[in-house]
């Protein structure tokens, strides 16, 4: 029987998003990939440090059994080849079971990403990110100087989203970046029983819900996945959120109306395992508190004007 993903969550991640290859990259993005590849290899002993996105890929890990995997990994790395072998062998000393991978030394991996049916990619390469973005994979663009997940869960694996331009579309972002707060809050009001139209990591979220409903919680050590919508959104704007979230059949575990405060402190106390906004500010306000992804997506990361 051929091998195959169907029904499983995907996951897609770059070598230097799963592990701490910062060092080891300043290599490889210089003229010759040579030396790089000569670093890697006399490390191929030696196991990488975790990256930003270790915990939410050992997290999702945990839902698979011997009976039934639920969840794939694979590595999809701009590393050449030879490189990979330090990435496997880092996997297996960390104990995470990941068996495939694609290795395109230097050029692009992100066309991989359809026939692996991924629902979502991370890389610290923002052109990968965009192009997956664009072939309509949920992609993030990890922040490799972004906190490190805490170990006060190990049975909940954590994400937060924002809304607009992540969950949602960047409808409402237009009109705001066109007319401001008070055009945006009554347009939200006009709209509040019309639910967004999809955003970027709609399928990532929905998958997330298709795991949970396959692997309801049994006992304290089984894993649970615990989800936020942290959006600067505020009253009365906030009920056009939530009514597309009943619309899609999805409840978040909790929703933070932030009204515009940063939200880097906010997220340090739901400590996430991941943290997805398509705001470089918010963001970068993010990273010193929990693992952070920008996703380059909507009017705001466009450069057109609305």
């Amino acid at each position: 029987m051929a091998a195959s993903l169907s029904g499983r969550l995907v996951v897609a991640i770059s070598s230097r998003a799963l592990f701490d290859f910062e060092e080891e990259n300043r290599l490889f993005e210089g003229v010759d990939d040579r030396a790089y590849m000569k670093l890697q290899l006399d490390k191929v002993d030696e196991p990488a440090k975790p990256g930003v996105a270790f915990s939410l890929v050992r997290k999702l890990l945990a839902f698979n059994t011997p009976e039934k995997a639920r969840v794939e990994v694979v590595i999809l790395s701009r590393n050449d080849p030879v490189s990979g072998m330090r990435v496997f062998r880092s996997a297996k000393h960390y104990g995470l079971p990941i068996e495939r991978g694609v290795f395109t030394r230097g050029q692009s991996p992100w066309r991989y990403l359809k026939p692996l049916q991924a629902h979502l990619f991370l890389s610290a390469n923002e052109n990968d990110v965009r192009s997956a973005l664009g072939a309509g994979v949920p992609a993030a663009r990890v922040l490799p100087h972004a906190a490190r997940a805490g170990e006060a869960h190990p049975n909940e694996v954590r994400i937060a989203f924002d809304g607009d331009a992540v969950l949602f579309s960047d409808e409402a972002e237009r009109v705001f970046q066109k007319g401001g707060l008070n055009a945006f809050q009554a347009h939200e009001v006009a709209m509040a029983d019309q639910p967004l139209p999809d955003g970027p990591f709609k399928p990532l979220l929905m998958a997330l819900h298709d795991l949970q409903q396959h692997d309801p919680a049994h006992g304290e050590d089984a894993m649970r996945i615990r989800t936020a919508l942290v959006t600067a959104r505020g009253a009365p704007a906030h009920e056009r959120a939530i009514r597309t979230l009943m619309d899609w059949g999805i409840e978040v575990h909790e929703a933070l109306f932030l009204g515009g405060l940063p939200k880097g402190e906010f997220l340090r106390e739901f400590e996430p395992d991941f943290f997805f906004d398509d705001q470089t500010g918010h963001v970068e306000n993010a990273a010193p508190h929990v693992p952070s992804g920008h996703v380059a997506a909507g009017i705001v990361n466009a450069g057109d004007k609305p």
